[in-house]
């Protein structure tokens, strides 16, 4: 296949990390692709969307929940109080 390399250095090359990270003549101003961005931005709306709706749904659940309960103990006193009056009526009978 191929031959071993000729020097005993197999190292790789130190990296200038200053120079790398602070250089001022790189590309500062970065493209953007408008195909991905516009994926990116329509998807960010559909999630905000269904977030809200999702929101509103629960307050709806929240609301009808109270109400049930309301109306179930309303109707528990309702029962208690017209088991209380009939015996009421039933021992003045006596």
């Amino acid at each position: 296949m191929g031959s071993p390399p000729v020097s005993s250095d197999i190292s790789f090359p130190s990296a200038d990390l200053d120079e790398d990270l602070n250089s001022s003549g790189n590309n500062v101003h970065l493209e953007v692709d408008p195909v991905s961005s516009e994926v990116a931005a329509t998807q960010k709306s559909k999630e905000q969307a269904m977030a809200k709706q999702e929101k509103k749904e629960g307050k709806k659940k929240d609301v009808l929940q109270t109400l049930k309960s309301a109306i179930i103990v309303s109707g528990i006193i309702v029962a208690v109080a017209g088991v209380a009056f009939a015996v009421t009526k039933k021992l003045r009978e006596k």
